[in-house]
């Protein structure tokens, strides 16, 4: 039973469940389980995670007992995630995003796909460091990569995906939500 005394512990094993969620819910969409539901699934799901990171940045920096960190074995393999992602929203992928907002205001271009595989990638490495029992070097992975990759990745994972659902259900022609809206009362 794990120790529900130790916080950092505690964090380590909420951490990696919103990570297995993710990384879940996300394979799942990939692999074209679901596609009427794929925009709202990741809303969620990313904007979920989000949580998990913000949290981790409201923390001190988490640092971990050994200067180089121990190998995880092999890299999970992203690419398929990224494929089926990329083949769901073919046409929608792309997106333009600021180099960086504070200090730039180049003009750069993202693709959810990209952006999908790179938080899972990240959660992946983490939850590997979760499973052989070292809590604070995963803890200090999902910090680290929240900080320097994912972070950013999610936050515009989120903005594109909620732009993608805005447009279905605010761009829908106003007579058929007017008859579904009506169905929906009186049925």
């Amino acid at each position: 039973m794990p120790d529900t005394t130790d916080p950092t512990r505690l964090l380590a094993d909420e951490c990696a469940a919103e990570a297995r969620t993710f990384v879940e819910t996300v394979a799942g969409v990939a692999s074209g389980a679901a596609p009427e539901s794929a925009i709202p699934l990741l809303l969620l799901a990313t904007s979920q995670v989000q949580l998990m990171g913000a949290r981790l940045g409201a923390i001190a920096d988490v640092l971990p007992a050994e200067r180089f960190e121990p190998d995880t074995g092999p890299e999970s393999e992203v690419e398929p995630l990224r494929e089926g992602i990329g083949r769901l929203f073919d046409g929608l992928d792309s997106y333009v995003d600021l180099q960086d907002p504070v200090t730039s205001v180049e003009v750069t271009s993202g693709s959810l796909a990209d952006d999908l595989a790179i938080i899972t990638e990240s959660l992946t490495h983490g939850l590997a460091h979760h499973a052989a029992g070292r809590t604070t070097e995963a803890l200090w992975w999902w910090q680290f990569s929240y900080l320097s990759a994912w972070g950013e990745r999610s936050a515009m994972a989120v903005r594109v995906l909620h732009g993608l659902l805005a447009h279905v259900r605010l761009d829908a022609d106003a007579d058929e939500v007017a008859e579904a809206e009506f169905d929906a009362l009186h049925s």
